[in-house]
């Protein structure tokens, strides 16, 4: 593959084409506005954290899962331009944001339509495996599946880096991670120091679109308070999973107390001396 070229796969099964999926956003309709809600809410910057913490370098083969519209994926590349990366979402739509995406910047990008529990990849053949707030959308059965893969498709020593929700709310904070005092206008995000990440997106009472995504994001916010998806990926789940999946230095490397809730951010590496069969 060119430095520039994007290529679009399916590796779905037959038994596969009308396999159901939840939405980035919960809703098929709300696609066109994600890239504009994950700016507007912060979390854009959960996967320009979560590119950073990967440590992906150059000429690395790396698979992004629940790429969605590519976010992650182009925010491993902004950094390190020669990886090689592959995107892997059930939603076509969404893929195909992630290409035009792709095409602006000028990066080559390989995207394939799937399910997280069947990495793109053969045995001992990636250098890393990521995901960010992809795998609460998924049930336990597929979770463990995933993990049990990207062990398979991990070189030895290859690194998985996710982040998704998971944890209790830092301490004096609120149900949602929040400050308990002071008022949070803004949009930004607080990391395990309790320093902000802000994005200078202000108070909430602007006009126009942005306005609209923040109650749209006050609406998502009051949804996943509820959601048993989002639920079960609390606590220390994550390092869990990929300990019982067998992974070796399993450990929550950073969280992020944004206004959805707690993000963990979780590194994991394939054992050196793990033979994986087929």
């Amino acid at each position: 593959m060119t430095t520039t070229e994007i290529r679009f796969l399916d590796q779905r099964t037959p038994d596969e084409k009308d396999r159901p999926f939840l939405p980035g956003m919960g809703k098929t309709w709300l696609l066109p506005l994600y890239d504009a809600f994950a700016r507007v809410t912060g979390v854009q910057a959960v996967y320009e954290r979560t590119a950073a913490l990967a440590d992906i370098g150059p000429g690395h083969a790396v698979v992004d899962v629940g790429c969605g519209t590519g976010n992650l994926s182009l925010a491993v590349l902004a950094a390190t331009r020669e990886a090689r990366v592959t995107g892997l979402d059930p939603d076509r739509d969404a893929l195909r944001r992630a290409a035009r995406k792709a095409r602006r910047r000028g990066v080559g990008l390989t995207l394939v339509q799937g399910y997280a529990d069947r990495i793109p990849a053969d045995d001992s053949a990636l250098d890393h495996v990521i995901s960010s707030l992809a795998l609460h959308h998924i049930d336990d059965e597929s979770r463990s599946t995933f993990a049990r893969d990207a062990l398979r498709a991990l070189r030895p020593g290859g690194t998985l880096t996710v982040a998704d929700f998971g944890g209790d709310p830092a301490p004096g904070g609120d149900e949602a991670g929040r400050p308990a005092h002071g008022h949070d206008n803004g949009d930004g995000l607080h990391n395990g120091h309790g320093q902000r990440h802000d994005h200078g997106h202000g108070n909430d009472h602007g006009h126009g679109v942005a306005h609209t995504l923040r109650h749209l994001a006050r609406l998502v916010r009051s949804r996943g308070k509820h959601n048993p998806a989002v639920d079960r990926a609390h606590g220390d789940s994550l390092v869990t999973l990929l300990t019982e999946a067998g992974f070796d230095a399993v450990r929550e490397v950073e969280h992020l107390d944004h206004r959805f809730g707690r993000i963990a951010i979780v590194r994991a590496t394939r054992p050196v001396d793990t033979t994986q069969g087929a």
